[in-house]
């Protein structure tokens, strides 16, 4: 059972089973019995919002927790990080894609002994992918010595 006469006791004013206030106006900053409890030596989890009616410059009432208006720090993890990289990778192919249909126009392309006609804009995504691997290859090349050396490092001498 509960100590608090305006939470579902037995002497209170709800049915059996209801969730919420009685009054679906009240207002958790002005009605003590609706506060949730925050055990004093908690030092992190939710914390206390300050009352969304007019500031009255006094402290809030007994038995509620100071509101420090800072919020809880968010941590954040791999996958988090991967939905972001996958919707700025839509965005960007989104973008490229209009760019291609803007860019339709034929062009002569000459490469060495190869000639072509191509539209504008995949002419230009094909010289943009060429310049990503240019810098990737060199790259992945110098990660996987690095990778090689932290093995070496990490192993116990014989």
């Amino acid at each position: 059972m509960s100590d608090d006469a305006g939470r579902g006791s037995l002497g209170g004013s709800r049915a059996h089973g209801s969730a919420g206030p009685v009054d679906p106006t009240a207002d958790p900053a002005t009605d003590p019995g609706m506060r949730i409890p925050v055990p004093a030596d908690r030092t992190t989890g939710p914390v206390a919002l300050p009352p969304s009616g007019p500031a009255t410059g006094t402290a809030p009432a007994t038995g509620a927790a100071p509101a420090t208006g800072t919020a809880p720090a968010v941590r954040h993890s791999r996958s988090g990080g991967l939905w972001v990289g996958l919707i700025l990778s839509a965005l960007v192919l989104l973008f490229l894609l209009v760019f291609i249909l803007q860019n339709g126009d034929p062009v002569q392309i000459s490469f060495f002994a190869l000639e072509g006609v191509l539209p504008t804009g995949v002419a230009l995504l094909l010289a943009a992918i060429a310049g990503i691997l240019l810098v990737a290859i060199p790259g992945s090349v110098r990660i996987l010595q690095l990778r090689r050396v932290a093995r070496r490092q990490a192993r116990p001498e014989r």
